[in-house]
């Protein structure tokens, strides 16, 4: 059991697997969110609010929980704690390593000229994110530790120093907005956002 603000931060530089038809997709996660109900009024679970979209917050640490927003960009999460306790991890931003080429069809970017700008753009948000792996909601409630389809590796050659910041876009969450829960590979072009000075 590990407490959501501390997964945050362990989830950094690991990478994602994603197997898509016997092809390899693999990135290293850069950037995250901790999200820890009861309490936060950032998280969708706040307030312990379980309804059909939140229920897969309550689930042991390692699963997911996939949400959309803004019509059909999905959101990927990762649950930090057990199944009493509705905690998880948003994957803001991940780095492309492997499969580039099936990221820019997911993301439909074969016509686009190739610029180390335009590659930023893949993956650098939650949204971008879950395109760049092909994850939809048929992914709630998926295993980590046992996925054929999409797991975690560590990789402890990497090296890196973390920042911290406040979590983005949640100024409805009134005094939890000030949380310093957004964590980030520092230096690294994928993530969403530079914190503001």
């Amino acid at each position: 059991m590990t407490d959501v603000v501390d997964l945050a931060q362990k989830l950094l530089g690991k990478k994602i697997v994603r197997i898509i038809d016997g092809k390899y997709i693999i990135c290293r996660i850069v950037e995250t969110e901790a999200y820890k109900a009861p309490e936060d009024k950032a998280c969708h679970a706040y307030n312990n609010k379980k309804t059909e979209k939140t229920k897969f917050f309550w689930q042991i640490g390692g699963n997911l929980y996939v949400y959309s927003i803004y019509g059909n960009n999905m959101c990927m999460n990762i649950t930090a704690s057990d199944a009493d306790k509705p905690e998880a991890v948003l994957i803001r931003a991940v780095e492309p390593i492997r499969g580039i080429e099936i990221i820019k069809k997911l993301r439909k970017f074969e016509n686009k000229k190739e610029t180390p700008g335009n590659l930023k753009t893949l993956t650098d948000g939650p949204g971008k994110t879950g395109a760049s792996l092909d994850i939809d909601k048929s992914f709630n409630g998926v295993d980590l530790t046992n996925s054929d389809k999409i797991f975690l590796v560590d990789d402890e050659e990497y090296k890196f120093e973390v920042g911290v910041s406040k979590r983005i876009n949640i100024d409805y969450a009134e005094e939890w907005k000030d949380k310093l829960w957004r964590f980030y590979v520092l230096n690294n072009v994928f993530v969403s956002k530079a914190p503001k000075k």
